[in-house]
């Protein structure tokens, strides 16, 4: 299992990455209650856009009252498409009273963690 831990307004997140085979089982958790508030799961496909490029299909599920959908979404399509390779990610990040600064603080981290992850899966520390 690999794991990379980053701090974002005021608390600690976590992505943590389960090689199953050739696909990817991806926890990103963190805040004052960890929990699963939204689960995606991506599959590579050739891209629509980009001639020989690889994109992503993503289906997502959310308990009710979560927002992590849109976050769970955005890791699984970003590590799909980059290591072509079908990924799962459950998210959960629960900081009480956040506002949207910390909110964005903490969304940019995510997105700075799993570009990180990917460089990491993929043997490179650039």
């Amino acid at each position: 299992m690999k794991r990379l831990t980053t701090e974002a307004a005021g608390t600690l997140i976590r992505i943590r990455v389960l090689p199953m085979g050739k696909d990817l089982c991806v926890a990103v958790s963190g805040g004052d209650r960890e929990h699963i508030g939204a689960v995606a799961l991506a599959e590579p496909r050739p891209s629509l856009k980009e001639k020989g490029g690889i994109s992503a299909t993503v289906s997502v599920l959310a308990v009710t009252g979560h927002k992590e959908d849109e976050l769970a979404r955005e890791v699984a399509r970003e590590m799909a498409a980059t290591l072509n390779v079908r990924v799962s990610v459950s998210c959960g990040i629960h900081v009480d009273q956040a506002g949207a600064e910390q909110i964005q603080e903490i969304v940019d981290a995510v997105g700075s963690l799993t570009r990180e992850m990917i460089r990491t899966l993929q043997g490179r520390d650039d």
